[in-house]
């Protein structure tokens, strides 16, 4: 499927960040079921901690989900203490989302766990080849930044 057609170097390095993301995300995913949160609530989470009191349009928006979808999402965050909803003040058609103490401290500590895996598991690393892939994981961003192949807005504590 698709062998041959791209260089040997793109289809392995291709190969290689799938299954690193794979990896990442199945750990993430037992991680947040400590938390008793699901991954389209972490991604929202995430979102409305970078960007405090965004509509619910513009939380649909950035998490690529239908109104429904967010509203359900939100009720279930409301509900869990992580967020609250309140109609904006100028404009009463709009509900704009205030994350809480809870919801943040929810973030942190996810977002604590998963570096301690990673520490975990980059400590079979050489200090060297840890640094080289920092340096090159930063270029690799930066390029995919430049070329506009993903959002420039992505958290900067990770997802």
């Amino acid at each position: 499927m698709g062998e041959g057609r791209f260089a040997p170097d793109v289809e392995a390095i291709e190969l290689l960040l799938r299954r690193t993301a794979f990896i990442v995300r199945q750990h993430g995913r037992r991680i947040l079921g400590r938390f008793d949160l699901t991954p389209p609530q972490f991604d929202a989470l995430q979102i409305l901690v970078h960007h405090d009191q965004l509509t619910m349009g513009d939380l649909c928006q950035r998490l690529y989900l239908a109104s429904s979808t967010v509203t359900d999402l939100v009720q279930r965050m409301e509900r869990a203490g992580f967020v609250r909803r309140e109609r904006d003040p100028v404009d009463r058609r709009l509900v704009r989302l205030t994350v809480l103490d809870k919801g943040r401290r929810v973030i942190e500590e996810v977002i604590d766990e998963r570096r301690a895996y990673l520490e975990t598991v980059l400590a079979h690393m050489p200090a060297e080849d840890r640094a080289l892939l920092q340096s090159s994981l930063e270029k690799l961003l930066q390029i995919m930044r430049e070329v506009g192949q993903t959002d420039k807005e992505a958290p900067e504590r990770g997802s």
